[in-house]
């Protein structure tokens, strides 16, 4: 029996914009460093003197508010058309991804939307039924905790819940949406100050896990967030553990904090030697940002003290924290490097490419491009769990493609390392197909493997897929093929393309573009509408994100289900998640 969708094909509008959040958004809102907004895209402000037409608007540090506008937008249309499948999204967005932005973003949502479990009365003004408290669901995304999981909000997210909804381009939409009052100065909150209230009281009543998070560095976060919403602790211990002295206001009208609070100090470490200073971070098990903030200048990190810090840092600390190994001369220690190497396997993001920028030794630089290659093959291993995946890749090399073809290399390079050479299969094609074969399953293979590609002449897109079918591609029955185009689409008509595949034999699953060069044609699109078949479609420039790259991987090898329900495999993930709950007692 064949599986299907909770969605009425008559809303899979929906589910298109749900694998458009997935292609389409950037996966960073908040960066850390200052930037340049060059057309609605956020680049590293040290590109700022280069000669080139890169020279945007200098932007601070913080939320990048083009970004954030355009991903809550998206976020909007879903709810538009279908509510329970954004419900549904806001709860699989926080258990099963990792993408820290869009928890963010469905949490806002969710929490200022107007579906508040209001009573639904009869025409005799009685109540009949209350409706769905999705707001609910808000809440408990921020409440959620598992321990030691990475997945639940941090406390500068659940603050930046806040900071997302009160800028003015989202409480505008937001307003429009009808979700506030349009003529209210102060922009609609929901339910937010309710549930970070309830999640300020669950950490003061496990002391612990308030100890904790002051350890780990969130100490002026939590401050920060307790004044926000005016939170009156229970006890003057709160006020102790976070170092926060009180002060009598004017009216006199504080009442707990002022007498009987211990003030644990965060102090520095100065007049300490670097062997107290170790033992003092060994004692209280302090993190690495919370420690080096208290280092004298005189001493400052050195490879004891970084030794002291190690069993506090994460798999993905160590390979963050790469550069500083280096410096120190630390990986040069076998028992180090052992967990430094055991780091690169666990890698979930290709942000190993960008930190191998700043490493010297060119074997470290090679193993942080593992990284990123290990982290492409989780996601082809998880997206092809429950069915075997074949993908025909077709690159366009075309004379419309000259100054997009190295762009689009480098995106292939960065997903293709991912998949078993027996299951990937590549051609490049102008009027004449060529196919392609990378010595080895790596991203070293693959460029090299690209490296002689230049762009020239016509376009016929079959003639890449007639040259593997004279290779020897044959699709093993039960197996799916997804069909995966680099370049502009411009080229022969959808219906042709669609015929050369059905003359082939080939059974088309899914159909994606990977939009590289301009001005653009149709074919791709076309053809996947002439096979009836799932088709996705996402710009190369999204694969300068490291963490956006293994999204988009899995969204486009999810996308086929079966002939019958050519709808995105995305779609019934998020459908078949459990909807998110507060924790009882947090009412």
């Amino acid at each position: 029996m064949v599986a299907r969708t909770p969605l009425p094909e008559s809303q899979m509008g929906p589910a298109e914009r749900l694998l458009d959040v997935v292609l389409g958004s950037s996966a960073h809102l908040w960066h850390n460093r200052p930037g340049l907004n060059v057309g609605g895209t956020w680049k590293p402000a040290k590109n700022a003197g280069k000669p080139n037409a890169e020279r945007g608007v200098a932007v601070k540090p913080g939320l990048f508010v083009p970004a954030a506008v355009a991903l809550y937008a998206r976020l909007l249309e879903i709810h538009k058309l279908n509510a329970d499948l954004m419900a549904h999204l806001a709860s699989y967005a926080l258990v099963e991804t990792d993408w820290r932005d869009l928890k963010v973003a469905c949490a806002a949502l969710m929490l200022v939307q107007t579906r508040s479990g209001a009573p639904v009365r009869d025409d005799d003004g009685s109540v009949a039924f209350y409706d769905d408290d999705h707001r609910r669901i808000g809440e408990a995304m921020v409440l959620w905790y598992q321990k030691k999981s990475a997945r639940m909000l941090t406390p500068k997210a659940v603050l930046r819940i806040a900071e997302l909804l009160e800028t003015p381009e989202i409480a505008a939409l937001n307003r429009g949406a009808g979700f506030g009052d349009p003529a209210a100065k102060r922009a609609p909150l929901g339910r937010w100050a309710k549930a970070a209230a309830k999640w300020l009281a669950m950490r003061e009543t496990n002391r612990a896990m308030l100890e904790g998070l002051v350890k780990a560095g969130y100490k002026e976060t939590i401050k920060n967030l307790a004044r926000k919403i005016g939170y009156k602790p229970a006890a003057p211990e709160f006020f102790g553990i976070l170092g926060w002295k009180q002060a009598q206001a004017d009216d006199g009208r504080r009442e707990i904090g002022l007498d009987n609070a211990t003030i644990v100090k965060a102090e520095r470490f100065d007049g300490l030697s670097e062997a107290e200073i170790c033992e003092t971070i060994v004692a209280r098990r302090l993190r690495y940002k919370d420690a080096v903030g208290r280092l004298p200048a005189d001493i400052g990190l050195t490879p004891a003290i970084m030794v002291a810090l190690l069993p506090t840092l994460s798999d993905r600390d160590l390979r963050q924290l790469t550069p500083t190994l280096e410096e120190l001369g630390l990986l040069s220690v076998p028992e180090i490097r052992a967990r430094w190497e055991k780091s690169i396997e666990t890698a979930t993001d290709q942000r190993g490419l960008n930190i191998a920028k700043n490493v010297r030794d060119d074997k470290l630089k090679e193993k942080l491009a593992d990284s990123a290659d290990n982290a492409a093959k989780k996601a082809v291993a998880a997206a092809s769990r429950e069915v075997e995946i074949r993908v025909m890749f077709l690159v366009d090399k075309s004379g419309s493609m000259q100054g997009a073809i190295e762009s689009s290399k480098d995106a292939l390079g960065k997903i293709l390392a991912g998949f078993p050479l027996e299951r990937l299969h590549v051609a490049a094609f102008d009027t004449m197909g060529q196919v392609l074969r990378p010595k080895a399953a790596s991203r070293a293979a693959v460029q090299h493997m690209l490296a002689p590609i230049r762009a020239d002449g016509g376009t016929i897109h079959g003639a890449g897929v007639q040259a593997l079918h004279r290779d020897g591609l044959r699709v093993p029955a039960g197996a799916k093929l997804i069909v995966i185009v680099v370049g502009d689409e411009a080229g022969e008509s959808g219906a042709q393309l669609a015929q050369t595949f059905r003359t082939l034999g080939y059974t088309v699953d899914a159909m994606a573009l990977l939009l590289a060069g301009s001005p653009r044609g149709s074919t791709v699109r076309d053809c996947a509408k002439e096979l009836r078949v799932p088709y996705s479609e996402v710009n190369v420039a999204q694969f300068d994100d490291p963490y956006h790259v293994t999204r988009v991987l899995a969204a486009l090898l999810e996308a086929p289900v079966s002939a019958a329900v050519p709808t995105p495999g995305l779609v019934e993930k998020v459908m078949a998640t459990k909807l998110l709950e507060p924790p009882a007692g947090a009412a």
